[in-house]
């Protein structure tokens, strides 16, 4: 059953301190959608080397990635009002050094690695808490669903909206600048959010969304990965899809640059990014607003088999217009698989923990794709580009496999929607 998507998205919105917390939650999430291309050609214009710029980049983005859980474990157990705020200055001082450091020739690459490095262990996890606040504000399951489309939705247009800024700002000024601009957003962001009355509500709820003096019930102590070893098997199946998903779009955009080379065609690499940014944003809206009869698992397994079967048969397209169709066709699934992994993930959460639970499949998703873009380079070129896509494809497909003995076995017993 559907409703439609004006009402669905409204209810949403309607919800009690909602509004100012999503909207602090995306002022500071938008430095996240700059951040990344202002710190890159910030250090190349700094260094005057690609080699530099890269390395500094996987630094930046490697910290950022691998912290996540353990930054998120700290907001679950302090609470945001105390965890945020210093996470958040320390951060955009870090980056405010950055842009001092790239505003000029000469700085010494050694120090851009350490800043990027220590700019990136203290991002603030704004996407796992506001997805814990949206826990919190709804507890029905199926506006939960619309709430967390429409985070995921708004996340993904702020990842396009954001080298777009970029952009413009490099029209006036100096890559820096992009550096001190997203420094900026983020501080003002999480400020806002940690004062926000949502955070005030989630504090209030006590025992069943507070930090837990210890390891939840049920859950080994040992560090943020034990956490997820003993954290079942449909959370486990959560971050594996998560993180084939990452892989597989991470091969992609890599692939459909090689694709426009090949066709003699490279004008066609925005309106492909473009239609897969597109396509997932109308997926994830409609996604949003239907009742799901089927358990978050089994949807969850067959959007992953469908999305790498998609992704498998892109590349065969003969035309890059069609590569265009195929692209927006793989973005109609991307945003429903990963809301789904984030329903998955909250349904799993014991009380405590529901942040770090959302950040392993955020960063399931970020490894995924970090790693995958460096493996399709090395089979660009020695395999020919359908094969490549199929490759990209089986670690979707198989990580859809992992939701198969949940569903034989009855732990799977999520309610719908």
């Amino acid at each position: 059953m559907s409703s439609s998507s004006a009402a669905s998205y409204a209810a949403v919105l309607r919800t009690r301190h909602s509004r100012c917390a999503f909207g602090a939650a995306l002022l500071g999430r938008l430095s996240y959608g700059m951040v990344s291309l202002s710190l890159l050609l910030a250090v190349n214009g700094a260094t005057g080397s690609y080699t530099a710029a890269g390395g500094v980049m996987a630094v930046f983005g490697l910290t950022s990635v691998l912290l996540s859980p353990a930054r998120a474990g700290l907001v679950d157990r302090y609470g945001p009002r105390r965890a945020l705020p210093p996470m958040a200055v320390t951060y955009a001082v870090l980056l405010g050094g950055l842009a001092c450091a790239t505003d000029g020739r000469g700085t010494p690459a050694v120090l851009l690695v350490v800043l990027a490095a220590a700019a990136g262990s203290t991002t603030p996890p704004l996407g796992p808490v506001m997805r814990t606040l949206w826990r919190v504000l709804i507890p029905d399951r199926p506006l939960l669903q619309r709430a967390y489309s429409l985070d995921g939705v708004a996340e993904e247009l702020l990842f396009v909206t954001g080298p777009l800024l970029v952009g413009v700002l490099m029209r006036v000024a100096a890559p820096s600048t992009g550096l001190a601009v997203s420094a900026g957003l983020v501080a003002t962001g999480s400020l806002l959010l940690a004062g926000s009355a949502a955070v005030r509500v989630w504090e209030e709820q006590g025992k069943e969304t507070a930090a837990p003096t210890g390891p939840p019930e049920g859950t080994p102590s040992g560090g943020a990965t034990a956490g997820l070893l003993g954290a079942g098997a449909r959370m486990r199946q959560a971050v594996a899809v998560s993180a084939g998903v990452g892989t597989g779009l991470g091969a992609l955009d890599l692939l459909v640059i090689a694709f426009a080379d090949e066709q003699r065609a490279p004008h066609i690499v925005p309106w492909v990014l473009a239609a897969l940014s597109g396509g997932s944003a109308v997926g994830g809206l409609v996604y949003g607003t239907v009742s799901w009869r089927a358990t978050s698992s089994s949807r969850l397994t067959f959007l992953a088999i469908v999305l790498g079967l998609v992704v498998a048969t892109t590349g065969l397209s003969p035309h890059p217009y069609v590569l265009v169709a195929g692209a927006a066709l793989c973005g109609t699934l991307v945003a429903p698989t990963l809301t789904t992994a984030y329903l998955i993930a909250d349904e799993c959460a014991g009380p405590g923990v529901r942040t770090r639970s959302g950040a392993w499949v955020n960063t399931g998703f970020n490894a995924g794709s970090a790693g995958s873009t460096a493996t399709a380079g090395l089979l660009v070129g020695h395999l020919p580009l359908p094969a490549c896509f199929v490759l990209a494809a089986v670690p979707v497909v198989l990580s859809a496999v992992t939701a198969l003995p949940v569903r034989a076995s009855n732990r799977d017993s999520a309610t719908a929607g």
